[in-house]
């Protein structure tokens, strides 16, 4: 098994929706989690992303916010922020998880990056593991040229607009990732 944990503000919008998008696009031997670093816990994902997420066929009815815990990233094998920011909330929690947490966008990009052929496995699980370890091996060549797109825009409170924009940007990540995932 392979634990992999999403991490945004209230976890109501982005990371619930980063989790259902991921957890359908990899086999049963990847764990996929969810987090807020502050925030309401226990409520649902919130109507508008909730939408978005049953539109693609995915039901949110049983999803609850939960608050991070030390816990929560030690027990993770990959820890994944919506933002550069909620990055170093998870390493104020846990600071020893600092080669196992970047963004979902940083990852995205530096996993697009990793050439073909590096990573083996029969399972999604036997392959992120690799597929991590070689994205973070490049990130010194990216060093000073983080791409503004990494960060997922926060749509909580705002237009249905934002909400689509931010569900769209989580989708063209994880569609880089588990590109990458499959080719790599």
């Amino acid at each position: 098994m392979f634990v992999v944990l999403f991490v945004c503000t209230g976890n109501i919008c982005r990371s619930p929706a980063a989790e259902a998008l991921l957890r359908r696009a990899v086999d049963p031997t990847v764990t996929v989690a969810s987090a807020g670093t502050r925030g309401l816990s226990a409520q649902p994902v919130h109507p508008p992303m909730a939408r978005l997420l049953t539109e693609d066929g995915i039901d949110t009815s049983e999803f609850r916010s939960h608050w991070l815990t030390p816990e929560d990233v030690r027990d993770a094998d990959l820890v994944l922020t919506l933002t550069a920011a909620h990055r170093a909330q998870v390493l104020e929690v846990e600071p020893l998880a600092l080669r196992r947490t970047m963004s979902l966008g940083e990852l995205a990009r530096l996993a697009s990056a990793v050439p073909a052929g590096t990573v083996a496995g029969a399972t999604d699980a036997e392959r992120l593991g690799p597929l991590v370890r070689a994205a973070l091996g490049l990130r010194h060549r990216f060093l000073g040229t983080d791409d503004a797109y990494d960060d997922v825009v926060d749509p909580y409170g705002l237009a249905d607009e934002v909400y689509q924009a931010s569900y769209a940007q989580i989708n063209g990540h994880l569609d880089r990732l588990v590109t990458a995932l499959r080719t790599r």
